[in-house]
């Protein structure tokens, strides 16, 4: 097992390894003096763990109930949050109680922005159960859901009091899902870590999950405990996330959020390619590793219906967008760009 420590607002540890699921109920015993706990799922996790984090819970002594909802981005809406809300309070959990989120980017976001609003704070331990989840929403505090009008739109900072990585969890992932996480594996190489990525390009899909899991958090820890409230340094890690948002959205959520940053990471660096930011050398390296994973390099969607996302997109401020463009493997910028100017970066990237 690995543990990484995060020292923000909250000072949490994040362990990575195998079985640790076992051992959910003594881990949450040493959180609070709490009876209750709450365990948030959705449809398809919930058949595969629910019964083993219940199990742990209750051999821990506490009175475990469950929330399920049905799987998919689609989930993580208004209502289902309020309706999540009103388990809680119908179930009468305090604050000395606990919310445990067991599963992947919609739950961890669902539950977290729960756990924030409900009392106006109650403990929070995320379990994620897909590679995505693992390495960048279970950390870091962002917690949120979607409105009509765009993804992530209302939502919180609320840093969970633990994370427990299970990556024997991950075995029951569908190859795709895997894929997802990929993607994002891939961004924190080219985000910070040319070593990184040098070892994805050797060892593809079959990296050490321990291993590239912990680097992973390691890198978002050092991100989050500069800029927590993502006013600064923390924006990079959204590299390839206002059009990967413009992608899922025009999809219907049909496409999936990590297919759509991995082709948003490459439509970005291709423009950054045209432009001289980013050397032909590098650029390619990235492509050929996205290619190589199986995650896809473009889109069919048109630029101006990108661009008519991007306007909604919460990275926006006032009249600019902060896009993250690479410079080279290891190193990214944060360019401010007049709304005007976005589609024109979208339309080079396709």
């Amino acid at each position: 097992m690995k543990t990484v420590v995060v020292n923000a607002s909250k000072e949490y540890a994040v362990h990575i390894g195998p079985g640790l699921l076992s051992g959910l109920g003594e881990a949450a015993a040493a959180l609070t003096g709490g009876e209750t706990v709450c365990i948030v799922s959705d449809s398809r996790v919930f058949p595969l763990y629910g019964a083993a984090a219940r199990r742990s819970l209750e051999q821990a002594g506490f009175s475990v109930i469950h929330y399920t909802f049905p799987a998919g981005e689609s989930s993580k809406n208004g209502s289902v949050f309020l309706e999540l809300l009103n388990h809680l309070a119908e179930n009468r959990l305090t604050r000395r109680d606990l919310v445990v989120a067991l599963g992947g980017g919609v739950t961890g976001d669902l539950s977290g922005f729960a756990a924030a609003c409900y009392l106006r704070g109650i403990r929070l331990i995320q379990i994620p159960t897909t590679l995505l989840a693992a390495v960048d929403s279970s950390v870091g505090g962002k917690t949120a859901i979607d409105l009509p009008a765009g993804k992530n739109l209302a939502g919180a900072f609320y840093q969970p009091s633990l994370v427990l990585c299970d990556t024997d969890t991950l075995a029951t992932l569908p190859p795709q899902v895997f894929l997802d996480g990929c993607g994002e594996v891939i961004k924190y190489g080219i985000l910070y870590d040319p070593q990184l990525f040098s070892l994805l390009e050797k060892t593809g899909a079959s990296f050490d999950l321990e291993q590239v899991i912990a680097r992973c958090v390691e890198l978002k820890r050092n991100v989050v405990m500069e800029d927590e409230f993502d006013t600064g340094a923390r924006m990079k890690l959204n590299l390839g996330h206002t059009i990967g948002h413009g992608i899922e959205a025009a999809s219907s959520f049909s496409v999936s959020h990590g297919m759509a940053v991995a082709a948003g990471i490459a439509m970005i660096t291709r423009a950054a390619m045209k432009r001289g930011i980013c050397p032909a050398s590098d650029g390619a390296r990235i492509l050929d590793l996205l290619t190589r994973f199986g995650l896809p390099i473009d889109t069919k969607y048109p630029a101006e219906t990108l661009y008519s996302y991007a306007l909604s997109d919460k990275k926006r401020s006032g009249g600019t967008v902060n896009l993250i463009v690479p410079r080279r493997i290891g190193c990214c910028a944060i360019l401010p760009t007049p709304v005007e100017q976005v589609q024109s970066w979208i339309q080079e990237g396709l």
